[in-house]
């Protein structure tokens, strides 16, 4: 049963959803492109789906249709009574440190975003170690030499997907050349297939035979379009192989779900704190299933496995763009 309550704001309407009543459960509050978008935020409403399948529990969730929401939303479910409230999206985080404060016997979890507090947990994940796999199968699997890589909106998490994917294509192909085109640089860029195909088709045009889009909704006029013109594409955050069976190489999956599903498990006794999902926490990875067993070959998926197997042991350094500066790896 599903109970609407409209909620009129000074910014617009928003309306808080719930599987039912529950007076102190857990909320989510989706990023712009919508809980359904096949990535980012359908990841996150897949491991709150989950945390309902097992546990009988219900959830409120808000799906915001334009930054001014975003503190009117946190607002209005702390004053419900949600705990934790959790929220996808680094673009939250700016509302987050203005709002956590007001409500310190509330718990919030923000993923992709980084919030001092002491009701806050921060979840962020090694986006450059999971792209570095992916990097080394578009190397291997490109008989071009060129691969490419569009991403959303041109922020360093972003420029962290890219240089990552470009040190895993130069590591089994030195001699590669990389192609990255960013979106845009609004949040726009995440729901923009049409632009994301026009990018797409510009880089097929310089030689591009595997494109890497790390963007969104926007990536999946990328996937799209690297079928139609019969190309690779690789997937990101949920597993997006199953989109365009035998064309999408793999997909950098971001276990976005798992940080919502042990969120919600925590419920108000979820520890505050920064916490990193990488390889080593299976926080990221690359996605081998039915739909790309026949792209990847055994000694591809041996090469991949072993350089996970170093990365985690430390023996293998992935260069990290927010942390580590410029990529040493030059795109085009």
């Amino acid at each position: 049963m599903n109970m609407m309550k409209t909620l009129l704001g000074a910014a617009a309407a928003l309306a808080i959803s719930a599987t039912g009543v529950l007076a102190d459960g857990p909320a989510l509050i989706f990023d712009l492109g919508g809980k359904f978008d096949r990535s980012f935020n359908e990841s996150a409403f897949n491991g709150a789906e989950r945390w309902a399948e097992e546990t009988g529990g219900t959830y409120r969730e808000i799906e915001l249709q334009n930054d001014a929401q975003r503190e009117q939303a946190m607002r209005r479910l702390a004053e419900a009574g949600s705990n934790p409230i959790i929220m996808a999206g680094f673009s939250q985080a700016s509302s987050l440190e203005v709002v956590a404060p007001d409500y310190p016997d509330t718990m919030f979890v923000i993923i992709d975003g980084v919030v001092d507090a002491p009701n806050v947990q921060s979840i962020v994940f090694s986006e450059h170690e999971g792209s570095y796999l992916v990097g080394m199968l578009a190397g291997m699997a490109s008989e071009s030499g060129v691969v490419s890589f569009v991403g959303g909106m041109d922020i360093p998490l972003i420029s962290r997907f890219a240089c990552g994917y470009a040190q895993g294509v130069v590591a089994v192909n030195p001699d590669a050349t990389v192609i990255a085109n960013m979106t845009g640089t609004t949040p726009a860029a995440w729901n923009d297939p049409v632009r994301g195909g026009e990018l797409t088709r510009g880089q097929i045009g310089q030689g591009s035979d595997v494109v890497f889009a790390a963007a969104g909704g926007t990536g999946l006029g990328v996937l799209q379009t690297a079928a139609d013109e019969g190309i690779l594409s690789i997937g990101v955050d949920a597993n997006q192989n199953y989109l365009h069976p035998g064309m999408v190489l793999t997909s950098m999956v971001k276990r976005v779900d798992v940080a919502v599903y042990n969120a919600f498990s925590a419920g108000a006794d979820v520890e505050p704190g920064l916490f990193v999902y990488g390889l080593a926490e299976n926080g990221v990875g690359y996605a081998l299933d039915e739909f790309n067993a026949e792209l990847i070959t055994y000694d591809m998926a041996a090469a991949v496995d072993a350089a996970r197997a170093e990365i985690i042991a430390g023996t293998l350094s992935v260069h990290n763009f927010t942390e580590d500066g410029a990529c040493p790896v030059n795109m085009q």
